[in-house]
């Protein structure tokens, strides 16, 4: 079954100002995850697919 898909981006604060100034839907606002330094946000596409995006680290 599929869940959801992730995408790594630089920024997932900015990514998710465009998302919602585009029209789209951010279903979880960018932050970090519980217990980590990990920033990731969830958006939907518009048939409803989950897309999680994960900051990628700076010192990549």
């Amino acid at each position: 079954a599929y869940g959801h898909i992730a995408l790594g981006v630089p920024d997932a604060y900015a990514a998710c100002e465009k998302i919602k100034a585009a029209g789209g839907n951010v279903t979880r606002e960018a932050g970090p995850v519980k217990g980590g330094s990990t920033v990731i946000a969830f958006v939907t596409d518009p048939d409803g697919y989950k897309i999680e995006l994960i900051q990628r680290p700076e010192s990549v």
